[in-house]
């Protein structure tokens, strides 16, 4: 709330500017704002979040917020659109009547935000779309993980090591209409193509949180008790079904992985050094990434910016767990 108040009190005393960076964009685009980007300038980043109850948007929040303090001028404010697609639609809206200056979104889906961020980027503002993606071209720039990428190196770690004699796997997918749940559901499948005796015996959504996660896991495990392993698309509703599997006392027989890997001490890693979950995979918030991108067109006046920017990943097992935590950042 201080913040928002902070933030009012400047726009109505015009200490923040109300144009965009002029950056590269097609012909017909709109109405583009004149360059209004340079050192010495204050400069207003409205970021908007898919939802803020995952512990990966935590880390991405934070991430970007401790980035953008290190940049003089900027001030970054965070709406949440809990999971709702309407509600995100209007943050963004919101955003343009306060007239910030850049806007960084992790859509909730990608078809409902698409209209949206085209607004804001027909009018010239520069548009960083962080982890998921929405359709056409109309953005300045992508960020995010290669989740196809990834999960076929989940898939491929099911097929060599985790099941190389095969089995049946439950997966727990995403958000229906999120681009990372169709890429990791995808990318599984082309890993586990190498050995036909896996087989995915159901496959539901768990909407990335670990108490639905816990829901379906719980309901799955009940109609197939004789799985070997749980696909989860990130590491809380992984977590979620190994508790679903302990409550049915199938925790020590069923195998679990998830994705994501979070450098913190209630994330993925730990979970995987505490033997809970078999392995997860590294997928970087890019909050980090987002604001150096926006330091560059807001600041520097850039207009060399990366179309698409893929961060690495990592598979991260029992044996190489403390290493990477550390490695990552993780304190605690």
């Amino acid at each position: 709330m201080r913040i928002r108040t902070a933030l009012l009190a400047l726009l109505f005393t015009g200490a923040l500017t109300s144009t965009a960076c002029s950056v590269e964009k097609p012909s017909d685009g709109g109405d583009t704002a004149a360059a209004n980007c340079g050192t010495g300038k204050n400069f207003l980043i409205g970021m908007a979040q898919a939802n803020n109850a995952e512990p990966y948007r935590q880390v991405m929040n934070n991430d970007v917020q401790t980035a953008a303090k290190a940049v003089p001028g900027f001030t970054v404010v965070v709406s949440d659109a809990a999971q709702d697609n309407s509600k995100q639609v209007a943050d963004v809206e919101n955003f343009l009547t306060q007239k910030i200056n850049l806007l960084i979104i992790s859509p909730n889906e990608a078809t409902p935000l698409t209209a949206v961020v085209k607004k804001a980027y027909d009018r010239g503002i520069p548009v960083i779309v962080l982890d998921r993606k929405v359709d056409g071209e109309a953005y300045t720039a992508f960020i995010g993980g290669d989740n196809v990428a990834i999960g076929k190196a989940a898939g491929e770690f099911y097929a060599k090591t985790l099941l190389p004699d095969g089995g049946t796997v439950i997966e727990i997918a995403g958000l229906p209409g999120s681009t990372p749940a169709a890429e990791r559901a995808q990318g599984f499948r082309e890993g586990i193509a190498g050995n036909p005796k896996i087989k995915i015996v159901a496959s539901q959504p768990g909407d990335w949180l670990r108490e639905k996660g816990q829901a379906v896991a719980d309901a799955l495990l009940k109609a197939h008790p004789d799985v070997a392993a749980v696909y989860a698309h990130n590491d809380p509703m992984a977590e979620g079904a190994y508790l679903a599997a302990k409550a049915a006392g199938l925790h020590t027989k069923v195998k679990f992985t998830g994705i994501d890997a979070l450098p913190v001490p209630s994330g993925g890693i730990k979970a995987v050094e505490q033997g809970r979950l078999a392995a997860t995979f590294q997928y970087a918030t890019g909050g980090r990434e987002a604001v150096e991108l926006a330091r560059r067109i807001l600041v520097d006046c850039s207009k060399d910016i990366p179309r698409t920017t893929t961060l690495d990943t990592m598979q991260i097992t029992k044996e190489n767990a403390a290493e990477a935590y550390a490695k990552l950042g993780g304190v605690g």
